[in-house]
């Protein structure tokens, strides 16, 4: 029908953009989608507070609620369809993991933050304040589990990034660096996909 696809493509920019940051645990990627949102007036929407809030509630560490979710598909299945809800209502930064693969379809700028494994466990042990030895059991027993519940639920490799747009390495540059790139990546993609995009703060 004449018309149809510009009305809808309408219907998606009224709504606003979405854009994903994922990344492995100590990778940066809530430091990243916390400025984005903020810089770019948009909403700010992680899932690993909803899982961390879980977890306080049940009593138990996060790789004990990973481990739960291996055995119990509910737990990642209702934290993924709160991210789709949210993705869903638009003009939102989504701060997840694994939500690359799950809001692929819907989002309109898909970013990966990585590092490597030495760097990455260093920040969750400042973060947590825990040893390097905690902390590096925690971050690879966190990425194994991942990798198994998503190859379970939706027969994704996690190790396959193909489906983003920019994958970048936070190890390598500064934080300023880093987001200076991606801020500049996402406003460009953004524009190019139709949206006004106004900048705030630096």
């Amino acid at each position: 029908m004449p018309g149809g696809a510009d009305k809808g493509e309408r219907e998606v920019r009224r709504r606003g953009p979405v854009v994903v940051v994922s990344g492995p645990p100590g990778g940066g990627k809530s430091v990243y989608a916390k400025r984005l949102a903020r810089d770019l007036g948009l909403r700010y929407f992680t899932t690993g507070s909803l899982f961390r809030q879980l977890a306080r509630e049940l009593g138990v560490s996060l790789v004990e609620l990973s481990r739960m979710a291996e055995r119990d598909p509910r737990i990642d299945l209702e934290i993924d369809r709160r991210a789709v809800e949210e993705a869903l209502r638009g003009g939102v930064v989504v701060d997840s993991h694994l939500a690359g693969w799950t809001l692929a379809w819907v989002a309109d700028v898909l970013i990966y933050v990585k590092a490597s494994t030495p760097v990455r466990v260093e920040r969750v042990a400042a973060r947590d304040g825990v040893s390097v030895a905690e902390a590096m059991d925690e971050v690879l027993a966190r990425e194994l589990s991942q990798w198994r519940r998503f190859r379970s639920l939706y027969g994704v490799d996690t190790t396959d990034l193909s489906a983003y747009h920019l994958v970048i390495d936070t190890s390598i540059l500064g934080i300023e660096e880093v987001y200076g790139f991606i801020k500049r990546f996402v406003v460009e993609a953004l524009r190019a996909r139709g949206y006004e995009v106004n900048e705030r703060g630096e």
